[in-house]
């Protein structure tokens, strides 16, 4: 009864029963409830931090997945020669991407591409399975292909594979200034001349592109980001019709003597313009370089490799001897028998001796016994002041890569027989631009030009350097006239004249120096350096055949050649007047009697040791030691004078020979005519150029002498 009573009565327990389990449901819904909001909260937070805090994040990734930036490459910049005739452009070429994951089959996608773009089929096929698995949707097949291939390929309406349009280097002209040129292979990189130098006023600035594709890939749109900016035209100083003279010239001359290379440059010696840098072996540009080319082919020698000038240094001998002492071109040297002995060597002339000669005879005759008497003369301290005054051992600063400055020590490391040696152009490297701006110098009246290659940029004229005087005019014009006599009189005086043009020069042949053995060879770096007309220099002309041999090998028989045929169409271009004229054109060949003076080897004793031996100075040697060799074993030779200044010893010949009035006025050739009674016509006025007969042939009663005059 109690129990009941405390129940509440009937009914009691059942309701106790209700209200928990009304609290137990209050309960489970507010867990729940619970529960749902903390759900809620992280879902709004996590919106919060997608689509707030990691906005940027998402957004990009999303951008990965939809779009593909591509980089519009920029044509590079047209080349042309100083006439506008294009020597490298840029040309529109397709080139191939697919998508891999829109490929049903990799094997028959290899198949196709592989056969169509002549590729690596088993490499194609790796490299497209690599960008498939890593979820890839573009990737390049073949860059700038051959239109043929690419028509083909179009035809197969293939849907995965995209065409894209860029540019690719051409040249027009072939192997034509290809040296100069250099050329453009992967990705747009310039490689060699020009193409390297300016490669980065060239390239010009790509673009972008950005396509956007759908979930399975396929290309839907495109947005051009920024625009391509095409690179810089560059206009050259070369003339195209030049440099194909000059090269076509030069590979005859080359392939004639059986010779491994060449060099020809073709300049204006007062601006320092260059109208043709040749070299052979030469290449084309359009083709890469493949195994077992000729390694020379793509070298430019001209800027890059320097040789031993040989006699053609002698220019620098001369032209020092004329500032820095009293003499003259008529001035004796005492060259003796032939031979020069020297500590640790022997000195030769190349056909035997002269004895005594005057100083343009020296030049002429190529002596090198006269040219080390002048050096010495010259002294060591004035030799390397010329030498470097005239642009040796020091870069010309063309726009070409690896230029060399070649090579002439300070005077702490000269040896004994050093200043011998650079006398007659030896123990000293040049590269042949060097040696044409040498040809400037002496041909504008004394002027040291820069040589140029870059005409203008885009449509801006390059600025020209003002030239810098090195040597008097005066003494410009001695040499001038000097160097005249090598090819009137000379070792130039066969291959080196030209029909109708006054012009001077000079031959070189140095031995090629073996640095395994240390010694010199009898293989010959053969080169002619020259200029016309002689009164007024329109052109200079530098040419270099490497590594010749034999007495047809030398400078004056292996260069002056192919001088004389690229200097005769350069002039005949450039419409330059003709200064003798066409009834004294020498209309059958000149003489030469075998072994006169046509050669000028720098001759050593190829069983001594290296010429680079020695610490003593040649002044000194040539005070103390010099002697020529005794022509009698039981003769004591007595020691060579340097220089005799004596006047020259008169002319003795059984007959009246025809006397020689070049270089003399009207009024001194009219005076001395007419004191020796001899008959003359006249042509021209100004100063006495040429005549007929020449200089030396037998004069016979009766005889008139014809003689023309130009200014």
């Amino acid at each position: 009864m109690e129990l009941w009573r405390r129940s509440g009565g009937p009914g009691g327990i059942s309701g106790s029963g209700e209200q928990l389990q009304r609290s137990s449901a209050v309960n489970r819904l507010t867990f729940l409830a619970g529960v749902l909001l903390l759900w809620a909260l992280a879902i709004f937070g996590k919106l919060i931090s997608l689509q707030v805090m990691q906005h940027a994040k998402y957004t990009a990734i999303a951008k990965s997945q939809q779009e593909h930036r591509v980089d519009i490459p920029a044509p590079r910049g047209t080349i042309l020669d100083r006439s506008g005739q294009p020597l490298a452009i840029s040309v529109p070429v397709d080139s191939v991407s697919v998508n891999p994951q829109q490929i049903a089959s990799l094997r028959v996608a290899t198949e196709l591409l592989g056969n169509t773009l002549n590729l690596d089929q088993r490499e194609l096929f790796a490299r497209l399975t690599w960008a498939r698995e890593n979820h890839k949707g573009f990737m390049w097949v073949k860059r700038r292909i051959d239109p043929f291939a690419s028509d083909r390929l179009k035809s197969m309406h293939l849907d995965w594979v995209t065409f894209h349009q860029e540019s690719q280097r051409h040249y027009p002209k072939g192997e034509v200034a290809s040296h100069v040129l250099g050329a453009v292979y992967k990705d747009e990189e310039g490689a060699g001349g020009v193409e390297r130098a300016l490669d980065k006023d060239l390239r010009g600035h790509a673009g972008s592109e950005r396509m956007v594709m759908d979930v399975k890939r396929r290309g839907l749109d495109s947005h051009v980001e920024s625009a391509a900016q095409a690179g810089e035209a560059l206009t050259l100083t070369i003339d195209e019709r030049m440099q194909f003279i000059a090269e076509r010239e030069l590979k005859a001359g080359v392939e004639r003597k059986h010779a491994r290379s060449g060099t020809a440059i073709v300049m204006n010696p007062y601006n320092g313009e260059i109208l043709a840098l040749a070299n052979y072996p030469n290449f084309d540009p359009n083709t890469p370089p493949k195994a077992g080319d000729d390694p020379y082919s793509r070298l430019n020698l001209g800027a890059s490799v320097p040789f031993e000038p040989g006699s053609v240094f002698k220019v620098v001998t001369l032209t020092a001897a004329l500032e820095k002492t009293t003499m003259r071109p008529d001035t004796l040297v005492a060259t003796g028998g032939g031979t020069l002995v020297l500590p640790g060597r022997v000195v030769h002339e190349s056909h035997g001796g002269y004895g005594t000669i005057t100083m343009s005879e020296v030049l002429e005759k190529s002596s090198n016994i006269g040219a080390i008497l002048i050096g010495a003369r010259v002294g060591r301290e004035n030799m390397y002041e010329y030498a470097r005054r005239l642009g040796f051992g020091q870069k010309t600063g063309l726009p070409l890569p690896a230029e060399s400055a070649g090579k002439l020590r300070p005077l702490t490391a000269w040896g004994t027989t050093s200043l011998a040696s650079i006398s007659m152009g030896q123990e000293v490297s040049v590269t042949s631009v060097q040696l044409a701006r040498l040809g400037c110098v002496i041909a504008n009246g004394g002027m040291m030009v820069k040589p140029k290659l870059i005409m203008k940029r885009g449509d801006k004229l390059e600025a020209t350097e003002a030239p810098v005087r090195v040597i008097q005019p005066e003494t410009a014009i001695t040499m001038r006239t000097m160097m005249e006599g090598v090819v009137l009189r000379g070792t130039g005086r066969v291959h080196a004249r030209l029909d109708g043009y006054t012009s001077g020069g000079k031959t070189g042949t140095a031995q090629i120096f073996d640095s395994v053995s240390h010694h010199y060879t009898h293989n010959y770096n053969a080169s002619f350096l020259g200029f016309a007309p002689v009164t007024n220099p329109a052109l200079v002309v530098l040419v270099t055949v490497h590594n010749t041999s034999g007495e047809n090998g030398q400078g004056a028989d292996a260069a002056a050649p192919v001088w004389s045929a690229i200097m005769t169409e350069a002039l005949r271009m450039l419409d330059v007047r003709k200064d003798i004229p066409e009834s004294l054109i020498a209309k059958k060949p000149v003489k030469v009697k075998t072994g006169e003076f046509d050669g000028d080897i720098a001759i050593a004793d190829l069983g001594e040791p290296s010429i680079m031996d020695g610490d003593a100075t040649v002044k000194q040697l040539l005070a103390e030691q010099v002697k020529p060799a005794a022509k009698d074993p039981d003769e004591i030779p007595a020691p060579l004078p340097l220089l005799a200044l004596a006047t020259p010893p008169p002319h003795v010949s059984e007959e009246p020979m025809v006397p020689d009035f070049r270089g003399k006025s009207m009024r001194d050739v009219v005076e001395e005519t007419s004191a020796a009674g001899l008959d003359i016509t006249i042509e021209g006025s100004g100063v006495a150029r040429a005549q007929l007969p020449p200089p030396g042939a037998p004069l016979r009663r009766g005889d008139k002498i014809r003689i023309v005059f130009t200014r």
